[in-house]
C-alpha cells in the first residue's frame, strides 16, 4: 500500500472514531434544552423507555428526526406510533400523547428544507441520513 492511500486510511479510521466517540457522548448525556423534549415509547412487552430528541417545526406542525446513525427509537416508533411527549424546560413543562406519523416524498423535502442542520453537526454526526415523524395529537 502507497503513502497517499495509508494515510488516506488512517484520515478515514480517525474520522469514524471521531463519529463514534460523539454519537456515544451525545446518547449518554442526551442533553436537554428548550428545544428538545422527552419521548417515552413502550416497547413489546409493555416496559417504557424514554429518549431526549428534539422537535422541529414546519408549517405550524412538529415533527421528529432521525438526525443520527443510533435510531433505535425511532424503529420502535415505526412498530408502535403512540407516543408520550414532555416538551418545554424544567419552567414550562407541557405533556400530551401523540401519534407519530413517518413522513416521505414532497413533505419530507420541505421539513428538510426548514429544518436544515450546520455543517459543523452533520459532519460530527457522520452525515446520517434524515428522516421525519409528525407528531398528531391523539
Amino acid at each position: 500500500m502507497n503513502l497517499p492511500v495509508k494515510i488516506l486510511v488512517i484520515v478515514l479510521a480517525l474520522y469514524v472514531g471521531l463519529v463514534v466517540v460523539f454519537e456515544s457522548l451525545l446518547g449518554y448525556y442526551q442533553p436537554r434544552g428548550e428545544e428538545n423534549l422527552v419521548i417515552t415509547l413502550t416497547e413489546d412487552d409493555g416496559s417504557k423507555t424514554e429518549r431526549v430528541l428534539s422537535l422541529f417545526e414546519s408549517q405550524g406542525e412538529l415533527y421528529l428526526a432521525a438526525n443520527h446513525w443510533p435510531r433505535a427509537w425511532f424503529s420502535q416508533v415505526k412498530e408502535n406510533p403512540d407516543v408520550h411527549i414532555e416538551f418545554g424546560g424544567a419552567h414550562s413543562a407541557e405533556s400530551g400523547d401523540y401519534t407519530t406519523v413517518l413522513v416521505s416524498g414532497a413533505d419530507h423535502d420541505r421539513v428538510l428544507a426548514d429544518n436544515e442542520l450546520p455543517f459543523v453537526a452533520r459532519f460530527l454526526m457522520g452525515f446520517p441520513p434524515r428522516e421525519f415523524m409528525r407528531l398528531d395529537a391523539r
